[in-house]
């Protein structure tokens, strides 16, 4: 039988991978429309920096990563220790953010009419709601400033998003069910607490688990991928159209070439998708659309350490919307893992952009670099010009999960079960992350083995 996986990212290289491993003969295509696969992972090695384009690493709380990197016997290694401290810069200051709740509790990052809103959380009773914006859901449980000092700056860190439009219950699953399941956050801790005493776990206030990558970066991953699925997986192959085509599927693709199989997969980013199915359902096409995609620059520094005023034995710093910066936050590669950086020189990446400031991230080169300059300047002390600089533009970077957004995929669900063989994949439904993305292929590739078994 044979199968096609349109998009060559960590959703349709897994996939693949996975599908063949099922040893029922399928034969797999994937084709990929860039002239390189990985999506935006992408390791560029140069001068001795080791710099991510895009996606940095994996969190070893959910196991799918790592059980794909045990199948494919690819070692993973884990972040340093300084990657567990993590700093917001607000009030003109960088606060290291505690992990355990009494430092937290006996820190100065909140004030005390802050402190004390969030511990009356306990008493806010739950609300049956069916879905809520995060700026919504975290006023109204933690308050103001809760939200506006930590919850802000978590939503355009992982998503370059705007907490006023994005969907609690799909960007933060965990943190709606607690007030879904426990009536509210503190009450849902203290009962989590309990479970682990009894089971000998540990109970994290963020999202727990140690950042994972691998030798020479998350490119590794992709290359191995590559190696598995050899021939199989083609590049500069840009899928333009999908028909039915007897008791399957044509793919029409720019160089004017077809192919027909059995099975299709859609695993590129959902305004590709829509694209391509445009003629095939129209219905699946316009929901598609309405995904949005905001713009997103990573800006790339090498400096001497010495010449950065602050300690840079850390994860990073993210900034509150309310600073009014101009940058989402910085992250520490050299300070994450080893090797990013040659000897007294550290690896900075910025993110520029996102849902609220996305005219930033178009800027041309030479303005985009003064303004990560001037605002790292003003943030950590940076005084000289860095000797290694790179640009990574996203027109179209991080998918948002938007108010309503798991009645959308309720809707994509019931529309895509009506051409059988058709599939949706990729980072645009449930979850952005790689383990998201992996463990959704491990399942979906269980689906088409029980369709065509």
């Amino acid at each position: 039988m044979k199968i096609a996986i349109v998009g060559g990212g960590i959703s349709g290289l897994s996939l693949a991978c996975e599908l063949s491993a099922k040893d029922r003969g399928f034969d797999i295509r994937v084709f990929e429309a860039a002239g390189w696969l990985g999506g935006k992972i992408y390791t560029e090695k140069t001068g001795g920096y080791v710099c991510e384009a895009g996606v940095n690493g994996f969190l070893s709380n959910k196991p799918a990563t790592l059980e794909l990197a045990e199948r494919i016997n690819l070692q993973p290694v884990k972040s340093n220790d300084d990657a567990r401290r993590r700093f917001i810069y607000t009030g003109a200051s960088l606060w290291e953010l505690q992990a355990s709740p009494v430092k937290f509790m006996l820190s100065n990052f909140l004030s005390v009419p802050g402190k004390l809103r969030m511990l009356a959380e306990y008493f806010v009773p739950a609300a049956n709601m069916d879905d809520e914006t995060m700026e919504a859901f975290a006023k109204r449980r933690v308050g103001t400033e809760f939200f506006e000092k930590l919850l802000d700056p978590m939503a355009s860190g992982v998503y370059a998003g705007d907490p006023s439009k994005m969907s609690i219950r799909s960007c933060f699953v965990k943190v709606y069910d607690l007030e879904r399941k426990y009536g509210g956050l503190l009450r849902g801790f203290r009962a989590l607490s309990k479970e682990a005493k009894k089971s000998g776990k540990k109970v994290e206030a963020g999202p727990g688990g140690a950042l994972m990558s691998f030798n020479g970066g998350m490119y590794g991953l992709i290359e191995t991928l590559r190696e598995r699925l050899g021939d199989r997986a083609v590049t500069d192959k840009e899928a333009k159209g999908l028909e039915k085509a007897g008791y399957g599927y044509r793919l029409h693709f720019s160089d004017g070439s077809t192919y027909d199989t059995d099975c299709v997969v859609l695993a590129c980013p959902a305004h590709n998708s829509a694209e391509i199915i445009r003629d095939f359902d129209s219905d699946i096409h316009d929901m598609l659309k309405t995904i949005k995609y905001p713009a997103l620059s990573v800006i790339a520094f090498g400096v001497k350490r010495e010449k950065i005023k602050c300690d840079m034995n850390m994860f990073g710093f993210l900034i509150p919307g309310r600073e009014k910066r101009r940058i989402l936050g910085t992250l520490i590669d050299s300070g994450i893992f080893g090797g990013r950086a040659p000897e007294g020189r550290v690896l900075l990446r910025t993110m520029v952009g996102g849902a609220r400031a996305e005219g930033l991230a178009m800027l041309d080169d030479d303005e985009l670099l003064t303004l990560v300059r001037d605002e790292l300047a003003d943030i950590i002390g940076l005084k000289d010009e860095p000797d290694f600089i790179r640009i990574y533009r996203y027109e179209k970077a991080i998918p948002q999960y938007e108010l309503g957004h798991y009645r959308k995929l309720e809707a994509l669900d019931a529309a895509s079960a009506k051409h059988k063989g058709f599939y949706l994949a990729g980072n645009a439904y449930r979850g952005i992350a790689v383990n998201d993305c992996i463990a959704n292929s491990v399942k979906l590739a269980e689906e088409i083995a029980k369709l065509y078994k």
